[in-house]
């Protein structure tokens, strides 16, 4: 019998570890005021929001918050779309960092 070996790029492919999901969803429904939910399954801590631009931000982010719980956002300027990112920064439960960049 003949044994077929894996190939190493195939097995160094099958070894890394799944990409982390974006545990974020916003709601655009209302814009200017966006609603930026936990749609994950942990607790996210750390949560900060801060916007590049020239638009304005108003937010009541808690520095937690559970999954199922959102965030409040209202963003004003003249043309968000054209000159502003949102960035959502978070700790995940093994306390890495990541940011996150939303565009209008």
């Amino acid at each position: 019998m003949i044994r077929r070996r894996t190939p190493r790029i195939l097995r160094l492919i099958l070894r890394r570890p799944a990409a982390y999901r974006v545990p974020w969803q916003v709601d655009r429904a209302d814009a200017p005021h966006y609603r930026i939910r936990n749609v994950g399954d942990q607790t996210l801590r750390g949560v900060t929001v801060s916007v590049f631009g020239t638009s304005r931000l108003r937010v009541a982010a808690p520095s937690v918050v559970h999954p199922g719980a959102a965030i409040h956002a209202t963003v004003s300027g003249s043309d968000p779309a054209r000159d502003t990112i949102l960035v959502v920064r978070w700790f995940a439960i093994d306390g890495a960092e990541y940011l996150w960049q939303v565009s209008f």
